[in-house]
């Protein structure tokens, strides 16, 4: 497959909205089951979170990355500064973290290498951002949750060592990206 791939800024916005939106896109969530907000609780709604997310890119966030095939987004990619996110389980004391909290491919590009490929891409744009460290937090591999975290064994393939169990379920995952 021939991916291209960009970050959710202002000018991709539509294309983000139009993913997440799409059937059977992740618009329960908009992405921000993670991330901080300034609210105490959770964030209302699909649009309350919709609108949490573009205040987010409008205001120069990180927020993630979108992979193309001949122009349209088909691959979601949840990667930011670990500071935009709440306490994913990893270790707070280092400075220079990136996470990727999630992925998600339209259904009739799965099982095709896009989230292969969007983890190398993420590898890519933390380093570029000047990130230190990439975080991860996949799922034991018969959890029945948060499986859209990612599998242990595609970071390890990317060079990702197990630091801890955040939990019972999810295994905190670290890259030296330096």
């Amino acid at each position: 497959m021939d991916l291209t791939f960009h970050p959710v800024t202002q000018s991709h916005w539509p294309d983000f909205e139009q993913f997440v939106e799409a059937r059977g896109g992740p618009h329960y969530c908009w992405c921000m089951a993670w991330r901080r907000n300034e609210c105490a609780g959770s964030i209302p709604g699909k649009a309350g979170k919709k609108a949490a997310m573009k205040a987010r890119v409008d205001a120069g966030v990180p927020i993630g990355l979108l992979a193309y095939f001949e122009g349209k987004p088909i691959g979601w990619c949840s990667v930011a500064p670990r500071d935009t996110y709440k306490r994913l389980g990893g270790d707070e004391s280092r400075q220079g973290v990136w996470s990727i909290a999630c992925f998600f491919i339209k259904r009739p590009f799965r099982k095709q290498g896009v989230s292969r490929a969007l983890l190398d891409a993420a590898i890519a744009y933390a380093k570029q951002n000047k990130a230190n460290y990439l975080e991860a937090y996949p799922p034991a591999a018969d959890s029945p949750s948060y499986q859209y975290m990612g599998s242990r064994s595609a970071f390890e393939q990317s060079g990702f060592e197990f630091v801890k169990m955040a939990g019972s379920r999810r295994h905190v995952m670290l890259l030296c990206i330096q």
